[in-house]
């Protein structure tokens, strides 16, 4: 198993589809792709343990050496949790996740949101006016929950986040032709059914360039994981 070139000056990607959320004040978000040379051709539990290194030392990189880092179970469901507080359980890699989320919303300065990926998409989100910051993972099924809609609608209990103050990524997800479902465009529609203020869709198919992304689909579920992260460093 080689790791040649994964450390995290080369993994901890800034891409220009995450431009939105930069301008966003006190914001910052960051991406993990394919991690060149390693082996992750493997169950995904094992997978994990074999990324856990590389991701930790590309949240090193992107994190104040005090932050906390809070992750989703991720089962494929439409649980939105608040954190910090909410309920956490250690996850076969070791390190803890909130039990039943698939996604993540804070509105306090220095908490990062984690999520995994490989196919489904990732959702970032930033209210421009309360502060708050989420991370969503959305595919099929968390799509036909609608868990876009679901965090909203927790961020405006928790916070007051209204919808036109918001902006949202989707970041890179299997997409047709390599998937019969187009459940980015549903995503689209969702978000322009909420009236978000402003949602920016990277476009790029996982499915399509196995370099630069894992793919559950394409790889016949021996793969890994990208990783999504947001944070607030400060209040708006």
């Amino acid at each position: 198993m080689s790791d040649r070139g994964a450390t995290a000056d080369t993994v901890l990607e800034s891409p220009a589809w995450l431009d939105a959320l930069r301008s966003v004040p006190g914001v910052r978000a960051g991406w993990v792709g394919r991690l060149p040379g390693l082996d992750v051709a493997c169950p995904r539990d094992e997978a994990m343990r074999r990324l856990r290194p590389h991701h930790e030392a590309a949240l090193r990189a992107f994190t104040a050496d005090d932050a906390r880092c809070w992750r989703g179970e991720q089962v494929h469901g439409c649980e939105v949790a608040i954190v910090p507080g909410a309920t956490e359980t250690i996850a076969p890699d070791g390190l803890p996740v909130v039990p039943g989320a698939d996604g993540l919303v804070t509105r306090e300065a220095g908490v990062v949101l984690c999520i995994h990926v490989a196919d489904c998409g990732a959702i970032w989100l930033a209210d421009r006016s309360t502060g708050a910051v989420g991370l969503l993972h959305s595919g099929k099924k968390g799509t036909e929950s609608d868990i876009l809609g679901r965090a909203l609608d927790v961020m405006a209990r928790a916070f007051g986040t209204r919808p036109g103050d918001v902006t949202a990524v989707l970041g890179p997800c299997i997409r047709p032709p390599d998937y019969e479902v187009d459940f980015a465009a549903a995503i689209r529609r969702q978000a322009a059914r909420t009236g978000i203020g402003n949602l920016i869709d990277c476009g790029m198919n996982t499915a399509s360039d196995l370099r630069r992304f894992y793919s559950y689909r394409k790889e016949l579920g021996s793969t890994g994981r990208m990783m999504a992260l947001i944070v607030r460093d400060a209040p708006p």
